[in-house]
């Protein structure tokens, strides 16, 4: 579901306390990488997956479900560390899918690893970022040339 040339619109979102857009590419593997993750489960692990994001109310941008790990980009909310995503999808996911699939707790003791890889993902790039901060006090100041007036 990736793609070198995917576009994600930016879409703010508000609360009490600010304005956020923020995404997440998760990488998480079953234990011992083994590849459990075909068939009928790969199927339930992405229904799995997407039910638990509407409930947290994320939005799913990408997900792919490979034999031995899932890639999945996520938005979510301010208030949500990546930690906090990341094991919110897999806990579920694996009291789900060990007790739907028994098959599951006798080829693993556990359905997944407890590492996973997380990297924030934005609408602009670091350098674009970057450069807009290193360059604050080059742009001209509408506010204070106004009040200079």
């Amino acid at each position: 579901m990736y793609s070198d040339h995917v576009t994600v619109a930016r879409k703010v979102r508000r609360f009490s306390g600010g304005v956020y857009d923020l995404g997440l590419h998760l990488v998480w593997c079953p234990k011992y990488r083994r590849p459990v993750l075909g068939g009928r489960v790969a199927e339930r692990l992405d229904e799995l997956i997407r039910q638990k994001a509407e409930e947290r109310e994320w939005k799913i941008i990408a997900l792919e479900v490979m034999p031995d790990h899932v890639h999945l980009f996520v938005k979510h909310d301010a208030k949500s560390s990546a930690s906090y995503v990341a094991n919110q999808f897999k806990g579920f996911t694996s009291r789900v899918l060990r007790s739907e699939f028994p098959h599951l707790k006798s080829r693993v003791p556990t359905l997944w690893s407890s590492s996973y890889f997380a990297a924030s993902v934005g609408a602009v790039s670091a350098a674009t970022v970057e450069n807009y901060i290193n360059t604050q006090w080059e742009r001209p100041r509408k506010k204070d040339e106004e009040a200079r007036d």
